[in-house]
């Protein structure tokens, strides 16, 4: 295995990690058995503990069994913005044994076409706000998600107009019924995600995880960065992606954190969070931290509870990673990775962030730089192809 960034691992971390034979789902049972009361989600300032969570996600799973009657392996889209609906009906899917398919809300009806047809689903969960898009396609069910319903009415911070708006009850009449889910029978090696990618040279393709790829970097990305009993994470990065996906929701699940979230992003309601919520924990995207720093209210913020600050998805420009360790007083650690490989294969070690780097691999992860015609192994600053081997790597398209 290559080896050659060892002397640069964070100190005190083990070189490789024992991943966990269990289902991402296993990770909300296990949270929930130790924090119950704890809050696990904070939209707008409505909090949902993790024992009403996992009671909200099974009662959806046994609707999605016995009222839908989706079977295991089967492919459910959900199509929604950031909301805990979202994340209830994420686990809920992978509860009943079945396939999320997360689909991208600002897709349209010819858009979404391709993803039902090429996934073959017959069912979704799906945000009122986009419900118009959905319906001419036809699907056997759908489930819509009424984002006020986890709303407290008294909130005085910026919320969106759509999440605001009222809707139909069928997501209240799913909880409400109370159904109990059958056994849990997927395995570590069941398919639980299948996210599709861009679709820059083509047509968007389904990358298929298992349970197994996901906690790939689930439980390694808390390893790597120092995971924190009681951290808050602020969840602004959109769930349909696998950077938002792990960073923002499963990792914090499985170690039991709250998750502040936003449906959409807005720089002054991030501030106010981040200062309300005593956030921690926050992965961004370099655009979003332009916005967020050229806010002439920031300083009216006080954001002194951020413990850790990363992302990716484009090189952090030397001016603005110095204006952040200014304003925030912390390093923004940049990761790389794809939807292929689950979020990261590379990652920034924390303790000695490169500016303008994708990082080194990560937990793991075994990765190399070949000439494409000879497939040989370059040598350092010769371009080439990045080739990935480690447990985060999707099954296929």
């Amino acid at each position: 295995m290559f080896t050659r960034h060892f002397p640069h691992w964070p100190p005190g971390q083990p070189k490789t990690l024992e991943l966990p034979r269990e289902t991402v789902y296993a990770n909300l049972t296990s949270s929930t058995a130790k924090h119950p009361q704890r809050a696990a989600i904070d939209y707008y300032g409505g909090r949902i503990s993790y024992e009403r969570l996992k009671r909200e996600v099974d009662a959806l799973a046994a609707f999605l069994q016995q009222r839908f009657g989706v079977k295991r392996g089967e492919r459910v889209l959900l199509y929604a913005q950031n909301c805990p609906q979202f994340i209830v009906a994420y686990y809920a899917i992978l509860r009943a044994d079945a396939v999320v398919v997360p689909v991208n809300p600002m897709n349209r009806t010819e858009e979404l076409r391709h993803y039902v047809e090429d996934s073959d689903a017959s069912v979704a969960i799906v945000g009122q706000n986009v419900l118009k898009e959905i319906e001419p396609l036809g699907l056997k069910h759908v489930l819509p998600i009424v984002y006020s319903d986890y709303l407290d009415p008294a909130s005085d911070l910026p919320i969106p107009d759509f999440v605001r708006a009222p809707g139909p009850a069928a997501w209240k009449h799913a909880i409400a019924a109370d159904l109990k889910p059958a056994p849990h029978l997927a395995g570590p090696d069941d398919l639980a995600v299948m996210p599709y990618t861009s679709g820059t040279t083509g047509k968007p393709k389904g990358c298929m995880h298992t349970h197994a790829s996901v906690q790939a970097t689930t439980v390694a990305y808390l390893y790597w960065r120092g995971g924190q009993d009681e951290s808050v994470v602020l969840c602004a990065l959109p769930m349909f992606h696998v950077t938002g996906m792990q960073a923002g929701m499963n990792a914090p699940i499985h170690t039991g954190a709250t998750l502040v979230v936003m449906s959409r992003w807005d720089r002054d309601c991030a501030g106010l969070q981040i200062q309300r919520a005593q956030v921690t924990n926050w992965s961004a995207i370099t655009t979003m931290l332009v916005d967020f720093l050229s806010n002439p209210n920031l300083p009216r913020y006080d954001l002194s509870s951020l413990r850790v600050l990363g992302g990716g998805g484009a090189a952090m420009p030397e001016a603005l990673a110095k204006k952040l360790e200014e304003v925030i007083g912390l390093p923004f650690v940049e990761g790389y990775g794809l939807s292929e490989t689950m979020a990261p294969s590379h990652i920034n070690p924390p303790h000695r962030p490169k500016r303008q780097c994708g990082g080194i691999p990560f937990f793991n992860t075994d990765a190399r730089v070949l000439d494409v015609e000879s497939m040989k192994e370059l040598e350092p600053n010769q371009v080439g192809e990045i080739v990935v081997h480690g447990p985060q790597v999707f099954q296929g398209y």
